[in-house]
């Protein structure tokens, strides 16, 4: 009984003693003579994010992440003593069961010799909580720095989420390096190469105990780039390759200015590791991205230059998309500002106009105004629209504008002939499919007033502001837009404009909302105008601007006015 008693008593304490190696809060394996795990307790299932059956029978070696140095077995009993020596502290990345580096510690746990016929033990963990002497661990975010594959694919979706629907490139960089710090570096450095072809420090982020900040002292021209330096931040702005770096690549004789200032940068910033990578568009290396740790023990891995790659390309189609939208927006503000004229100067008529290029440069370029005198004294009034938002549609504007002027001047007839004959020739000789314009004859009449005939191809309609305060469309004149191959003759609109008479032509940008209907914003203009009625001309368009275009309208605005004073 006794000996059953004592068998009963020793089993009772092994499974004790397994149950508080199981409860430990580090990992810890239990290895054979080949080093294969044979036992793996919770907190180590737990680590590696997998269960005892993906674990034990497998050897220590195969869950060693690629790149990683290996993890020294734990020592045979020394021969002078009675126990296993234990190791100090080693760092190393094991292999998650997503595939994703885990950061650890390991340690050797001392067992006697001979004991469990040779069975050793290997504990380790993720930093603080590691057993055992040794440097004290990482910082409590070193964890949080090694990232899951689900963690990656979804700081790779935020940081396209930041980058597609945002123009401001400053911006866009801002919110992109704020998804990496401090959860995967220290500091975070950006490179851009301008459109002249030099470097320029565009942003230098710093994590710290008080937040993000700045470091504008660091920002900056940057020297030229070497075209054979095989330095990692001179092959990344070549768009040659990526690199993992630290103070010591940089330590040697410098083969450049841009070595020189890699240097300084380390040394002011204490960073001791650092991820290099090219910020690359579909067609051109646009700079560098540069994440850097200050804890030596934080080393960058493999997996997370490809991390950078990925960041660093997602930022350079948004950073070529957002050049190719500068480009376009200033060819086209250049094309508008030598082709919106300058409006003619009359005796006894108020004349102003305005145009507002669309926030979008995709939706740039269509919309124009012109006045000009005619051979008889006559001044021609013209607004228009061209169909389309980009650059071509700017283009053919400035094909129509130019022929509707050079027809206008030959003919000397009435705008409906006018704009015929420029129906019939549109298709054939100018890249317009489609447009709509009004185009007016402003006359002097025998007694002294002044008339308005008129033609409208498709466009909104004139809005006459009476002496009397009415307001009213001009909806005479109305006809097809252009570009539809109408044979048909055009239609013609006339007023008497009397003293103290004011006509608003503009184009549907002022008007036109996704959310109403377009009666609406017609009704909407026609109060407004009324309510303003008695404001200088200058300023009625200007409030107009304000308090009739839609919020939501995005597209560009002309608009000319025309007034004739009570008072010439």
């Amino acid at each position: 009984m006794g000996d059953g008693t004592g068998m009963s008593v020793q089993a009772v304490v092994q499974q004790e003693l397994a149950c508080v190696l199981d409860n430990l809060g580090v990992g810890v394996f239990a290895l054979d003579l080949h080093e294969r795990i044979i036992w793996a307790n919770s907190a180590s299932l737990t680590l590696l994010s997998c269960s005892a059956a993906e674990i034990v029978g497998r050897s220590l070696g195969t869950l060693i992440h690629s790149g990683a140095r290996q993890v020294p077995p734990p020592r045979a009993p020394d021969e002078d003593t009675e126990v296993a020596i234990a190791l100090p502290g080693d760092w190393t990345w094991l292999v998650r069961g997503d595939g994703s580096p885990l950061r650890v510690r390991c340690f050797a746990l001392p067992v006697a010799p001979g004991a469990g016929n040779g069975i050793r033990l290997l504990a380790f963990g993720t930093g603080e909580e590691s057993p055992g002497p040794g440097p004290a661990g990482p910082s409590s975010s070193s964890a949080t720095r090694t990232l899951s594959e689900p963690d990656r694919l979804r700081l790779l979706a935020d940081t396209t989420a930041q980058l597609i629907y945002n123009i401001d490139v400053d911006d866009s960089l801002r919110k992109v390096v704020k998804l990496l710090l401090p959860r995967f570096a220290d500091w975070a450095v950006i490179d851009l190469i301008t459109e002249t072809g030099e470097v320029h420090r565009s942003l230098v982020l710093h994590a710290g105990s008080d937040g993000l900040s700045v470091r504008e002292d660091l920002q900056g021209p940057m020297p030229p780039v070497p075209a054979s330096s095989p330095m990692p931040l001179s092959k990344a702005l070549r768009g040659v390759s990526s690199a993992l770096a630290g103070p010591k690549t940089y330590a040697g004789p410098a083969d450049s200015a841009v070595a020189v200032a890699q240097r300084k940068l380390f040394a002011v910033t204490g960073i001791e590791t650092a991820a290099i990578a090219p910020v690359k568009g579909p067609s051109e290396v646009l700079g560098a991205i540069t994440l850097g740790r200050t804890a030596a023990e934080e080393p960058f891995m493999p997996a997370d230059l490809d991390l950078l790659e990925n960041i660093g390309r997602r930022i350079g189609i948004a950073l070529e998309n957002a050049r190719h939208y500068q480009r376009q927006r200033q060819v086209a503000a250049t094309m508008q500002r030598y082709l919106l004229p300058q409006l003619p100067q009359l005796t006894g008529v108020e004349m102003t106009a305005r145009y507002i290029p669309a926030p979008d440069a995709s939706h740039v370029g269509g919309d124009w105004y012109d006045a000009f005198p005619l051979p008889n004294g006559d001044t021609a009034l013209v607004v228009g629209d061209v169909v389309g938002h980009d650059l071509e549609a700017a283009a053919g504007m400035a094909q129509l504008r130019n022929m509707l002027r050079a027809y206008t001047w030959a003919q000397d007839g009435p705008p409906h002939h006018t704009v015929q004959r420029l129906d019939q020739a549109m298709g054939h000789i100018t890249d317009v499919s489609m447009a709509t314009l009004v185009l007016a004859r402003l006359e002097a009449t025998p007694s002294g007033g002044r008339a308005l005939n008129w033609t409208n191809a498709g466009h909104p309609p004139p809005l006459l502001l009476d002496p009397a305060g009415r307001t009213r469309f001009l909806g005479d004149g109305k006809g097809i837009l252009l570009g539809t191959c109408g044979t048909r003759p055009r239609p013609q609109g006339h007023v008497q404009l009397h003293p103290g008479s004011t006509i608003l032509f503009y184009t549907d940008g002022l008007i036109e909302s996704r959310r109403q209907p377009l009666d609406a914003g017609l009704q909407r203009l026609k109060n407004d105008a009324a309510d303003l009625r008695h404001r200088q001309l200058d300023d009625l368009v200007d409030h107009l601007l304000v308090r009739s275009r839609p919020a939501d309208n995005d597209d560009d605005v002309a608009v000319l006015a025309i007034r004739i004073p009570t008072n010439p």
